[in-house]
């Protein structure tokens, strides 16, 4: 089965890259391979490439920047999405797409489930939930799997931040308040070819939209202090930080983040035997990779 993965160069588009079976042939395309929010290039490049399933893991995912670059969050993250949702139909292409928690408001008392109604409070949400909803509309077979806080050894994420931050400080102030489930690159590029093998063998999936993140949920100040720990035990850092906790109004942010960013991940277990991963786990293998760079 010939994949085309676009977005190929990002935190899970190189580890779908770097996991992809042998019993598929990928293709992998990044921004400067292909434009996807020019209609005609993606329009092209389908005939060209003849895919039998796209996994769009390109987006635009600069959270802050997005507030006052709304023009291109929205061109790639819901024109682009339209764009290859035409093109995928007309070609009777499916296609898995990745979205986030920062479609939900953040206001929930317990984890997001697929059937809540999405609010988002950021530009970033906003255009995400638009490129959903396109996606939705105008190509009948797709997967739309929300993630959160993704983090791995390659792009800019919280866990490369936060090893940066430990080695050049002994004290650092995370916000408490806010909680979600940190999710590898490497689980979710897991999961897409879990779901991907299933298509070529069955030539069919339960289309819509699923949640996928780590368990357990934590905050970014729990989550930064199991960086460090993990980090002094491997040597990345000579000793961890001390990491104060802070609200959200302790460090105001040019975007709105949701204080609840936890996902009901309980459909794609049922639905497709797809458990949650235990993200300090993750974690150890990441560590472990940039250990070896």
């Amino acid at each position: 089965m010939r994949v085309l993965i676009t977005g190929a160069k990002g935190q899970v588009g190189s580890e779908l890259l770097r996991q992809s079976p042998a019993v598929f042939e990928t293709t992998g395309m990044g921004s400067a391979d292909l434009d996807i929010s020019n209609a005609d290039e993606v329009a092209r490049m389908l005939e060209r490439l003849r895919p039998e399933l796209i996994i769009n893991a390109a987006a635009y995912t600069a959270v802050d920047k997005a507030e006052s670059d709304s023009d291109r969050a929205y061109a790639v993250n819901q024109e682009a999405v339209l764009y290859l949702a035409q093109a995928a139909e007309k070609a009777e292409i499916p296609i898995f797409h990745l979205s986030t928690d920062y479609v939900f408001p953040g206001t929930s008392r317990g984890p997001y489930s697929e059937s809540d109604s999405p609010a988002p409070k950021s530009v970033y949400g906003a255009s995400k939930l638009a490129g959903e909803r396109v996606l939705a509309e105008h190509c009948s077979r797709h997967m739309i799997l929300r993630t959160s806080w993704v983090f791995g050894a390659s792009g800019n994420n919280f866990v490369k931040t936060m090893l940066r931050l430990g080695r050049e400080r002994d004290e650092l102030s995370v916000v408490a308040d806010q909680r979600g489930g940190p999710t590898s690159a490497r689980s979710i590029a897991e999961a897409l070819w879990r779901l991907a093998r299933h298509y070529a063998e069955n030539a069919s999936l339960p289309w819509g939209i699923y949640h996928f993140s780590g368990a357990p949920a934590c905050s970014w100040n729990e989550f930064a202090v199991e960086v460090f720990a993990q980090a002094t035990q491997e040597g990345l850092l000579t000793a961890p930080p001390r990491v104060a906790p802070i609200t959200t109004e302790q460090y105001p942010t040019t975007a709105k983040r949701p204080a609840n960013s936890e996902l009901d991940c309980s459909k794609i277990k049922l639905a497709l035997g797809i458990s949650q991963p235990d993200w300090r786990v993750e974690l150890r293998s990441v560590l472990k990779e940039l250990k070896t760079d």
